[in-house]
């Protein structure tokens, strides 16, 4: 949940060591210490403290200010209405829809040689 190098990066520019931020926040300075490493999570109320006490914002803290793009591929991309739409027509006829989903290259040779 916590990013221990961004609490860290914080204690240290504030130029606390993990035993006088400990104190301040009302923990050990194992607990700042395990903190760090990502081998134990702050409750939201210690979080709080540490966002009081360094003046950094929580999402910070949290990573939650980084924003991840994706790429849309058109694997991933979303369907239109009218291929929504198509594909509840389909549904309806369990056998056709079966037949031209369970294998999607074979559906689709089906479709094009019955077109042709």
């Amino acid at each position: 949940m916590l990013l221990g190098s961004r609490l860290k990066e914080a204690r240290r520019k504030a130029g606390l060591t993990q035993s006088e931020l400990g104190k301040k926040v009302g923990v050990s300075k194992s607990a700042i210490c395990s903190y760090e490493k990502e081998t134990r999570n702050p409750t939201l109320d210690t979080i709080y403290d540490f966002v009081e006490v360094l003046g950094v914002p929580s999402d910070y803290l949290i990573g939650a200010d980084v924003i991840v793009q994706i790429d849309e591929t058109p694997e991933h991309r979303a369907l239109t209405k009218e291929e929504m739409k198509f594909i509840e027509i389909l549904r309806k006829d369990e056998v056709i829809y079966e037949m031209l989903f369970e294998d999607g290259k074979r559906g689709s040779d089906l479709v094009k040689q019955k077109l042709s």
